[in-house]
């Protein structure tokens, strides 16, 4: 199908003010086209979520066959087949509760078109998000580890381009702390913004705890575990939560599979645990048990990978993921909401510590990886 290169929309500032779920015309109009190359007629659609600054987007679209889930992926097209191959496997060979994907009518999972890959899923109805308290994060955690256990020894299409994160562990600790010099620096030359100051007390505070988050990495049993295939430790999600994880028929399906790669599964629980905890505002050691043992219930932790989750969590994960962005326009981010973040960022670190003190011996009696 021949059409116009999709590009990200987010300079349509005019537009997005207006409608955020705004999508140009020309996009709509391959859409269109797209949804020509299967075998039911369009009622209506509706765009549900955006990705101006990437150039994605998802339609609601109601058919003959019932409604189902237009998506124009943002990534480059082998990178999308590897994610479309992983939803294949997880629905029709692990019968995992992802949304299936609907064939063209010529049988494909996907069309190409402006450059970008599109597919159609079927429509979940009746989801929920799981409620917000201990027994709703333990579900989600639960749904975590059936997902990571289920998405093992996925073998990718002969045409994607692997996504893979297993071995590139020490180069992000590493750039972490790298960053944290270059976000001092850039205090430094805003000396005068209101976010100024708690950031220079933030990088004092937690940049000898990302160096010796990557010491302990380097001591750790990370190299015995990149004995395996990547495939051995299956697929993590990376942006699992409350929003990509809901309560359905059978339990918890995961949607928004786009973004999947070959990793150590615990750096997906450590991303929602970490969440969790800045949410509610401290680390409760008693939540921190029961969210590790609700997952190791799915998909069973070895010592050695509780080992890597302990250093997880030792990283300042929660302040780099919420400065990272700062080079961008440092006159505008460093405002007074973000001294107010970085304080309270700072004051939740506090608990931090104490918590993963108690736990860490937790699976000292566990069985080591095979």
């Amino acid at each position: 199908m021949k059409s116009l290169e999709i590009l990200p929309w987010a300079a349509d500032e005019t537009e997005l003010m207006r409608d955020d779920l705004y999508v140009p015309e020309y996009i709509q109009y391959i859409a269109l086209a797209v949804l020509k190359q299967y075998d039911f007629s369009v009622r209506c659609m509706n765009v549900v979520a955006t990705k101006p600054k990437k150039g994605g987007a998802i339609w609601k679209v109601e058919t003959s066959e019932g409604p189902k889930s237009l998506k124009l992926l943002h990534r480059r097209p082998g990178r999308s087949i590897f994610s479309l191959g992983a939803q294949e496997y997880l629905c029709d060979v692990k019968k995992a509760r992802v949304p299936p994907i609907v064939k063209t009518k010529d049988g494909q999972k996907c069309v190409l078109a402006g450059g970008k890959i599109w597919f159609v899923a079927e429509w979940i109805d009746s989801l929920t998000p799981a409620p917000p308290d201990l027994e709703g994060a333990k579900q989600l955690c639960y749904g975590l580890g059936e997902f990571h256990r289920l998405s093992k020894n996925y073998q990718a299409p002969l045409n994607a381009e692997i996504a893979s994160r297993v071995r590139k562990w020490e180069k992000t600790y590493q750039k972490m702390l790298m960053k944290m010099d270059w976000f001092r620096n850039i205090a430094k030359a805003y000396n005068d913004m209101p976010a100024s100051e708690p950031l220079l007390q933030a990088v004092e505070l937690f940049e000898p705890h990302a160096k010796a988050a990557l010491e302990k990495l380097q001591n750790s049993p990370y190299r015995k575990l990149l004995q395996y295939e990547d495939s051995h430790w299956g697929l993590v999600h990376q942006d699992y939560g409350w929003s990509n994880g809901q309560l359905g028929k059978g339990g918890v399906w995961i949607i928004d599979l786009d973004g999947v790669s070959y990793d150590l599964p615990v750096r997906d629980l450590r991303k929602l645990i970490s969440g969790i905890m800045l949410d509610s505002l401290n680390w409760n050691t008693d939540w921190l048990r029961e969210l590790i043992r609700a997952y190791h219930e799915a998909n069973p932790l070895s010592k050695e990978l509780y080992e890597m989750l302990m250093i997880e969590f030792s990283l300042p994960n929660e302040f780099y993921r919420n400065v990272k962005e700062l080079g961008y326009n440092p006159e505008l981010f460093l405002n007074e909401s973000t001294a107010a973040m970085i304080e309270q960022i700072i004051q939740q670190d506090k608990t931090k510590w104490p918590a993963l003190k108690e736990i860490a011996n937790d699976w000292k009696d566990v069985k080591t990886s095979k």
